[in-house]
């Protein structure tokens, strides 16, 4: 790493982009929550021996303590992705009204076309809602270079800073020029009670500052650098932010074009001026009408897309057919289908639970993509730790229905224990099974409390899972093998006809971090009738050749023997 003033040519993702402007810019601490399109840029900061960075149990922990950081003097920064943002609006919101001590950011990654995510919510429009300026980067080159600006623009205006990139930002590569040099300015802790004890007499007061600093926050957009326009032909010119604007430039590279770097405040003596000198002015934007509906108020002539653009992303494609005035093409996505990896631990415990047709409350992890067929077990999925507070209410609003809650380690650390500790007090019954696999898996093997190791790989104190849901005040705790399909199926069957409230750990390490294999299963052709039970499990090395006979890929196969106690006519056995 670096630590001269010297120049670079580097290679960088757009989070990895992040997470080097941060560090050039002197940041710290920094804390998040895996998420993609987000995860890489903790992941790249931990690398950095200078600073701190940590994965919190959720993203409200990250936000607070990533800004108790910046109470603290030093620069910090909080990354999430766009749901993870709504977990940690409640400080979010406030802290637009006590401001900063040093530079605070606010890294949050849209994912339009929900490529990852439950939606695809623009968050764009959460910087008007909570007062506080907006950064738009159009590449991993600019997210770089704006990280430093966003932080003087947070030290100078006194407020947090929210930083917006989207999956093609955070995970598109660019070649750029970086200089690897880095400057920490730290301030001395903060003792300002009536800046940041938020009780009503503080926060009124605080309120009207920041109106004042918006105020002038808005002057400052209107001048600065980040909000650049290229006149080039005035007979078509574009207002955009964000990576549409590199599908502008590739599409029309002859046409004026104003890229809006900071695009809260709203620059609007910046855009009249641009808007008086084009013969003809579109509108380029991913998701929600938050330009145009910013012209529009201004009484600016425009032309912007059709509201069937509001889904999905954009595209250079996409941008001619904005252009010609066409709707969307409707047509699907080709794209492989999701499943579940060869071995993953998750497919026996789905497999039990379709067969003994209970009503599953799911929740968010590699497990959500149990509700596929043809495991088809999952029947609820909302949003992290929602699955044991359904689970409550779907089971005491229907009294005969069999009902069980699924949730990850992680998502259960994030937000699933409070649910818990709610069913019990409210006299819950029923299984809520914890489907441990030692890791935070859907976003690439993170570590998580109960992991015992921290994201820059230092040993810390291991959370038990057993204890937790005890002290929780559970009923019956037990651990089981879901290899052991037999004895995970019997412990289901006992637990949900009692009762009581229990909690199911079905713990087996993911495959990701335990890649150990035993010997790969073979089918035999003479024993094999074609039942179907085995693909019931949809496991991807059990494939269906072009004699339309079935057989098992010895490279995909990691001998977890749950095929083999599935079939009942022996007609499964070691290679």
């Amino acid at each position: 790493m670096p630590t001269s003033a010297q120049k670079n040519i580097v290679l960088l993702s757009g989070n990895e982009a992040v997470a080097w402007g941060a560090w050039a810019a002197g940041v710290c601490f920094a804390s998040g929550y895996p998420g993609t399109p987000s995860t890489e840029i903790l992941e790249a900061l931990s690398s950095f021996d200078c600073l701190e960075a940590q994965w919190a149990v959720n993203e409200k922990v990250a936000y607070e303590a990533a800004f108790g950081a910046c109470i603290g003097g030093k620069r910090a920064l909080t990354a999430c992705k766009h749901v993870g943002l709504n977990v940690a609006m409640d400080p979010l919101m406030t802290t637009a009204y006590s401001g900063v001590n040093a530079g605070f950011l606010v890294v949050v990654a849209d994912d339009p076309g929900m490529f990852s995510s439950q939606n695809e919510q623009d968050s764009r429009r959460i910087a008007p809602f909570a007062k506080i300026p907006l950064i738009e980067p159009s590449s991993p080159s600019e997210a770089y270079r704006f990280i430093g600006e966003a932080y003087q623009i947070s030290e100078k205006f006194d407020i947090p800073v929210l930083f917006r990139i989207t999956t093609r930002i955070s995970h598109t590569k660019e070649s750029f020029e970086m200089d690897a040099s880095r400057q920490v300015p730290i301030r001395p802790l903060d003792r300002n009670i009536s800046k940041y004890v938020m009780v009503p007499g503080h926060a009124r007061a605080r309120h009207v500052d920041l109106e004042k600093r918006l105020m002038r926050l808005q002057e400052y957009s209107e001048n600065t650098p980040l909000n650049r326009a290229e006149i080039k032909d005035r007979k078509i010119g574009f207002i955009t932010s964000g990576i549409c604007a590199l599908y502008t430039k590739e599409v029309y590279p002859d046409a004026s074009l104003l890229t809006l770097g900071m695009s809260f405040p709203f620059p609007i003596n910046k855009i009249k001026a641009f808007a008086k000198k084009i013969n003809k002015l579109y509108v380029i934007e991913e998701l929600e009408p938050f330009l145009e509906e910013q012209l529009k108020q201004e009484g600016i002539k425009f032309i912007g897309k059709k509201s069937s653009w509001r889904c999905g992303e954009l595209s250079p494609h996409a941008v001619r057919q904005i252009v010609d005035q066409k709707e969307r093409d409707e047509q699907p996505m080709k794209s492989r289908r999701p499943l579940l990896c060869p071995g993953c631990p998750h497919r026996p415990a789905f497999y039990a639970l379709k067969k003994l047709r209970y009503y599953v409350a799911g929740d968010i992890g590699c497990y959500t993509l149990g509700a596929l067929e043809p495991l088809a077990a999952l029947h609820t999925q909302i949003c992290m730790g929602a699955s044991i507070p359904f689970f409550e209410g779907i089971g005491k609003s229907n009294p005969g229905q069999k009902v069980v809650a699924v949730i990850g380690d992680s998502t259960f650390i994030h937000t699933g224990i409070s649910g818990l500790i709610s069913a019990v007090y409210n006299n819950t019954k029923g299984v809520v099974v914890i489907m441990d696999n030692a890791t935070t898996a859907m976003t690439g093997a993170q570590e998580n409390p109960s992991t015992g190791v921290t994201l820059q790989g230092k040993k810390t104190k291991q959370l038990v899972l057993e204890d937790i849901c005890k002290a929780a005040g559970v009923d019956w705790v037990d651990v089981v093998d879901p290899y052991d399909l037999k004895a995970f199926e019997k412990l289901l069957k006992i637990r949900v006809e009692e009762d009581k409230l229990s909690v199911i750990i079905a713990r087996h390490p993911c495959k990701i971090i335990d890649p150990s294999r035993k010997p790969s299963l073979k089918i035999d052709q003479k024993l094999c009738k074609d039942c179907g039970l085995c693909l019931k499990l949809d496991c991807p090395a059990i494939i269906r050749d072009q004699k339309d006979s079935l057989y098992i890929d010895k490279l995909l196969c990691t001998g977890c023997g749950v095929c083999l106690q599935v079939c009942n006519l022996n007609a499964i056995s070691e290679r």
